[in-house]
């Protein structure tokens, strides 16, 4: 049975001087008796205060992104083994990352084998832009990412074997724009997303892989996508650094954890 997970992307928000309470407040409201796993990733800087903060709640922290190198003259980069003691999870090929700082398929492989080598349980993102759909590429779009991804994995499938990945599915046309995916849309993505991963190589691990949904995720919408049995869960953007939303959404997702355990799948 693959688990729920809520994972809190707090972007470029907050700071040392805020995070803390923010986490603490975040962990105490989202206490709920289903099976979920939720998972802050705040800034780099923040990321000493918000595990102070979640230490014994429950809540785990993740990083928002990796290098793809694990040591060298990358100013400004925080390589896997910098991670080690401050997050447990990490975000690998974020959209805005592919958009901002023009990261490749290949890049984002690359940086999740490091991830990987590093016990981090890595979130890794896909998905199409709007004219790609519009296009009806959609599906191949995604497959092709997904392949250029686990292809950094060619010559060590074990290391991929084992680290737990989750995927997130972002339909980047639905992020921020105000126009809205369909629990329909984002169950059929991740039918295709397991269906690539078997293809690349991995038809036992593919699926074992829990698909979120994360495009612009909110208290309001999560449980249409909550509701496809091939979603289990979400990466969640604006809406993770309000707690009322994120009670809302763990609320949700608690319920949708306790009817998998309770019917078995």
């Amino acid at each position: 049975m693959r688990p729920v997970v809520v994972a809190a992307n707090w972007k470029m928000n907050t700071t040392p001087g805020d995070a803390g309470e923010l986490a603490r407040t975040i962990a105490a409201r989202t206490v709920v008796e289903g099976p979920v796993e939720r998972v802050i990733c705040p800034p780099f800087v923040c990321l000493a205060a918000v595990g102070d903060a979640l230490r014994g709640t429950g809540v785990a922290v993740g990083a928002q992104d990796v290098h793809h190198e694990l040591s060298g003259a990358y100013t400004g980069a925080i390589s896997a083994p910098m991670l080690a003691g401050l997050a447990s999870w990490v975000i690998v090929g974020h959209s805005e990352r592919r958009r901002d700082a023009r990261e490749t398929d290949e890049l984002i492989g690359r940086k999740l084998h490091r991830a990987a080598e590093a016990g981090l349980r890595p979130i890794v993102c896909v998905g199409e832009q709007l004219a790609e759909r519009e296009a009806g590429r959609a599906d191949r779009v995604v497959r092709d990412q997904v392949a250029g991804i686990l292809a950094a994995f060619a010559a060590d499938p074990t290391a991929l074997a084992t680290s737990r990945l989750v995927v997130a599915y972002e339909p980047v046309w639905a992020i921020g724009t105000g126009r809205n995916a369909r629990g329909s849309d984002a169950s059929a993505m991740a039918e295709t997303i397991r269906d690539a991963i078997a293809a690349a190589g991995w038809p036992a691990l593919a699926p074992a892989v829990p698909v979120l949904y994360g495009g612009s995720v909110t208290a309001a919408n999560i449980g249409e996508f909550l509701a496809e049995p091939a979603i289990d869960g979400a990466l969640v953007g604006g809406a993770s650094l309000k707690p009322d939303e994120m009670a809302g959404i763990v609320a949700r997702a608690g319920l949708t954890a306790s009817a998998r355990v309770g019917t078995g799948g």
